[in-house]
């Protein structure tokens, strides 16, 4: 396992507001993988695991040349028609190829997927041909090579076919499989600890006075941190109190590799996540030009890093798929990654002023994208209702409906 530095969140002195590209680009820069590594996993078992080195195929895929249809093999190219060649006995079936040479200016009835016997290289369809007393008849010219295919030329043997860092998927896994492949070093599950403060803030299932809200962000995070394939530590609720946060920073530092907070990580009497930060660790709390969002407390507690989410439930699940999903990722030896985008029209209206990038709840219908009603980052109806988000960078600009946005669909994080 590989620690991150004490001051990896550090900005330089000066530093106020960082604009997102900035603050992401600085994000990537100090992280490395942190997890240590699986040996010789089966196969069946790494479904959704994050591969620790390169694969190199053992085999090629295919193994031998073979015959994409049905039909019969020969000596290519047939050039001039009509083309009459004698037909030998037997036949190459897949699993049962044929063992013998066919004779020059011969052919014999071969199978999809099977072997293409030695002395032919050509495979003429079934339906392009008719057999006139134990004679093959072409009636029309075929080039060399047609209808086979070659030995490797899907993956050469020792090619190197996935690379480390990837995260395995099924259509992954069965490009291992064809070649052989039955086991593969993995990361370990990326342990992520989520954490709620807060006196105001009551788990769910809880009495309730009406100047209490019920917890939506832990459930929330701990569905994302799940969903994105790491393993959740739920270190509960904790309310605003010095030593009953640093008990649970502690139980974080213990069982993860990386701590989500939300709340408690502004410069206020009551933020006790910034303050227990500061007395028993390294934090540095980046004022980030995005709306929602704006402050994001990166630390490092006791060796753990820390990611000090805002309070509110939208700010805290934008910064959380912006910044975390991203971090989480190459914390655990995969990639860091920029969402996949799409430019599509406008179905709002928006005067959006300088200074701050701003995500927008949005959805897509008929091919444009249209927002939701109120960008209050306490309106979790909005989350529900979304399937993605309108990314505006920082400069004003004036939307209208038509006008191209950049529009970035949840799945783009993994989801």
């Amino acid at each position: 396992m590989n620690e991150l530095r004490n001051d990896c969140f550090a900005l330089p002195p000066g530093v106020n507001w960082t604009p997102v590209e900035e603050a992401l680009e600085r994000l990537r820069s100090r992280l490395h993988p942190v997890v240590g590594v699986d040996r010789a996993i089966p196969l069946a078992q790494a479904n959704g695991r994050i591969l620790a080195s390169d694969v190199f195929a053992p085999r090629a895929h295919p193994p031998s040349n073979n015959s994409a249809v049905d039909g019969y093999a020969l000596a290519g190219p047939v050039s001039r028609v009509p083309c009459i060649l004698p037909l030998i006995e037997g036949r190459s079936a897949a699993g049962e190829p044929y063992a013998e040479r066919v004779p020059e200016g011969h052919a014999i009835r071969i199978l999809t997927g099977a072997v293409i016997p030695a002395g032919t290289d050509t495979v003429v369809l079934e339906e392009d041909c008719e057999i006139r007393d134990g004679q093959l008849v072409l009636n029309g010219t075929l080039k060399a090579g047609a209808n086979a295919r070659k030995a490797g030329e899907d993956i050469k043997s020792q090619d190197r076919i996935l690379a480390a860092s990837t995260r395995l998927t099924p259509t992954q896994i069965s490009v291992l499989a064809s070649v052989g492949v039955a086991s593969v070093d993995v990361y370990q599950p990326l342990r992520v600890g989520v954490l709620s403060t807060g006196d105001e803030v009551k788990p769910v299932g809880s009495a309730v006075t009406d100047w209490q809200i019920y917890d939506a962000n832990r459930p929330m995070l701990g569905a994302l941190v799940s969903q994105l394939g790491y393993e959740l530590v739920d270190l509960g609720h904790v309310l605003d109190r010095a030593d009953d946060v640093k008990a649970a920073l502690d139980r974080g530092a213990k069982q993860c590799d990386l701590i989500l907070t939300s709340g408690g990580v502004s410069a206020g009497d009551e933020d006790h996540v910034s303050k227990t930060l500061k007395a028993h660790g390294e934090i540095s709390n980046w004022r980030i030009a995005i709306k929602p969002g704006r402050p994001l407390a990166l630390a490092m507690f006791q060796g753990t890093p820390v990611v000090g989410l805002p309070g509110n439930p939208v700010a805290a699940w934008v910064c959380a798929l912006r910044f975390g999903a991203p971090a989480m990722a190459l914390l655990a030896g995969g990639k860091w990654f920029e969402p996949q985008s799409y430019v599509l029209p406008a179905n709002f209206t928006k005067n959006k002023k300088p200074g701050r990038s701003e995500m927008l709840r949005a959805r897509v219908r008929e091919g444009q994208v249209e927002v939701f009603g109120s960008e209050g980052s306490g309106r979790v109806t909005g989350l529900a209702w979304s399937e993605g988000m309108v990314e505006l960078d920082e400069h004003a600009q004036q939307i209208e409906p038509g006008t191209p946005v950049r529009f970035i669909p949840y799945g783009s994080f993994g989801l």
